[in-house]
This record gives structure tokens, sequence and C-alpha cells, in this order.
């Protein structure tokens, strides 16, 4: 938890913020999704709209697959920009940003019930499937007229969290939100054929070479699956290409953790867990220093490759305990 005092806003109070100031710099969180970029975009064009200026950082390199509404953006030079962070629930996760932005967030929007409070604002809202939910809202609050290149971001950022409108997280809101953005010019079908349906032949490799490592633990509720160095050198893929990974695990019957392992230095592994009722992913994540929601959490673990697979698998054993989950099995 900060230190920082961290007031909590309502969405009218984060519009009346947003009017009284003009530079923004608006971060997304490393290995960027639908999600992060979705709102960290539809922000950018709804605060051009009212006349502001405004510039997205990311920590990595944006997906071509984006290219659709992630444009090159306006070059701040203020002295004292507002820097804004979309869809990030602790400043770890803004990678290569995070040495120029540690401490100089003046308001998160977010949805992440894990949320650290790191800025000096929140509108958080830990209700919504997506942070670009909270965005359409936040947008409305501002009556932005909203353009197709906007109602795209959002109708992205959406579909993507939600796993194509699949995961428990969906709400009738959700529906809602994802109705009204069909009254523009989306083309949701393209949309989701490059979020779903389309890989390239070497993240096909990837995820051949991944599923050879596939381990199954605790009477095969839980699957590890491990992405290496050596994998990532191999077929070239790294990064925003390992996003997809981690949805694997999710298909396989009977399993109720799903674990993606992922190498990211010599003695670091970033975790990725997928989690079904009544197993709740953020609550085992917070004890590896790491959060998300109920059924995605993920968190940064230092080690051997044994050791962190030793560290995430007493973690789920002990959360599985407390949900009684073979009790569960045998009702």
């Amino acid at each position: 938890m900060s230190e920082r005092e961290c007031k909590e806003l309502t969405l009218s109070a984060t519009a009346k913020f947003l009017k009284k100031h003009d530079d923004f710099i608006i971060l997304t969180h490393s290995s960027p999704d639908g999600d992060t970029l979705g709102s960290a975009y539809a922000l950018y064009y709804g605060l051009k709209e009212i006349g502001k200026t405004a510039q997205v950082l990311c920590p990595d390199l944006i997906p071509q697959k984006y290219s659709y509404f992630a444009v090159k953006t306006d070059h701040i030079t203020s002295d004292s920009p507002t820097v804004v962070s979309v869809d990030v629930a602790d400043e770890k996760l803004l990678g290569a940003l995070e040495d120029n932005f540690k401490g100089k967030i003046v308001l998160a929007i977010d949805h992440h019930i894990s949320n650290t409070r790191f800025a000096d604002n929140l509108l958080l809202d830990s209700s919504a499937s997506a942070a670009c939910e909270i965005i359409y809202e936040l947008l409305g609050a501002l009556k932005v007229n909203i353009n197709d290149v906007t109602a795209k971001a959002l109708y992205t950022g959406i579909a993507t969290d939600t796993g194509c409108f699949k995961y428990s997280n969906v709400t009738a809101k959700t529906h809602t939100i994802a109705s009204e953005l069909f009254e523009y010019n989306i083309d949701a079908a393209e949309i989701n054929r490059l979020m779903f349906d389309t890989k390239s032949k070497r993240l096909l490799q990837l995820e051949r070479m991944v599923l050879d490592t596939a381990e199954y633990h605790f009477d095969d509720k839980c699957i590890v699956l491990t992405v290496t160095d050596k994998m990532q050198e191999e077929t070239g893929c790294s990064g925003p290409d390992l996003e997809g990974i981690a949805i694997i695990s999710r298909s396989v019957e009977g399993v109720i953790a799903g674990i993606t392992i992922k190498q990211t230095g010599d003695n670091s592994f970033k975790i990725s867990l997928r989690t079904i009722n009544p197993l709740d992913a953020s609550e085992i994540c917070k004890t590896l220093g790491g959060g998300g929601h109920k059924g995605a959490a993920g968190a940064t673990v230092e080690g051997t490759l044994e050791e962190v697979k030793e560290k995430i698998l007493a973690a789920v054993k002990t959360g599985m305990e407390k949900a009684n989950v073979w009790a569960s099995a045998d009702k």
C-alpha cells in the first residue's frame, strides 16, 4: 500500500478535474493489452475533443494490430503536465516508464480491486469489466462527442478484457455499453478477428513449445505453462506478443487454476494466473506481491524457474484449501 494520500473521485468530480487542466500525459501499463491502450486512446481523443493537449506514453512498442486507433499523439513539452494512468493497478506495472513517473501520477483511472492507490487521485470502479467501461462513462460526463475511432478503441478494450464477452466479469452494463458502441462505425467483427482469431506464425510456434511444457498438479485441477527466454529468442516472440498465452490455460477441461510463467530476466518471472470459481486469482497473487481480478491476476516473482514454480504452486494450493475445492468437487 502506498503511503501517499490518495483521494477517491466520482465520475463527475473526475470530469471537473480534467476540465481544470490543459496538458496531459496518459500512461499505459507495460506489455500493453487492448484495455490499457483502448482506455488511453479513448481518453486522448476525448480530451482533444474538448480542446486539451495530450500525449499517450506506452512502456513497450505498441503492436501493429492496434493501429486502427493507436496513432501518433501530441508531444507535451509543458513543465508541469497532468500525468494520468489508465488500467494500471500498481506503479511497478509502468515498466520502463516507472523511473520517470513514479510519484508523479496525479490521476489514476482503474478497475482493479488490487489498485495500490499510488496516485494523488483515483477513479476506481472494480465492478467494471474493463477500464474502457469507466472511460466511456467519463466521456459522457465530459459531454464529449464520441467519434468512430474513439468507439473502436473503447470496444477493443471491453472485448479484450472480457474475452469477447465470455468471462465472468461481464455485466448487464457491459452489454449495454457495447450495444451503444455498435451505433458507431466500429466493424466489431473485424476487431474481434484481429484480437481473437489472428496469430502470427511465430506465435503459433511459441504456443507449440509452451504446450510441451505443460505440467498438471493437484488432481489435474491446476496447469502450469512456461515461457522461457530461450523460447522467446528462438521464435522472436516477446513482450506484447505473449499477451494471449495465458488464455490457453483457461481451455483445459477440469482445470480451475491456470498458471503461465514467463521469463523476463535471468532470475525474474512474470506470473499470470487464471482461475474459475471458487478460486480467487487476485487473493492468491497478493500473497506474491501482485494482484488483479478474481478470475485473472498476476505477479512478478524472483528466483530460479523451479523456485518460482514452487512459490506459485504453494500459493495456489493454499488458495484451493481455503476455497475447499476438493469438497466442492465431491458434491
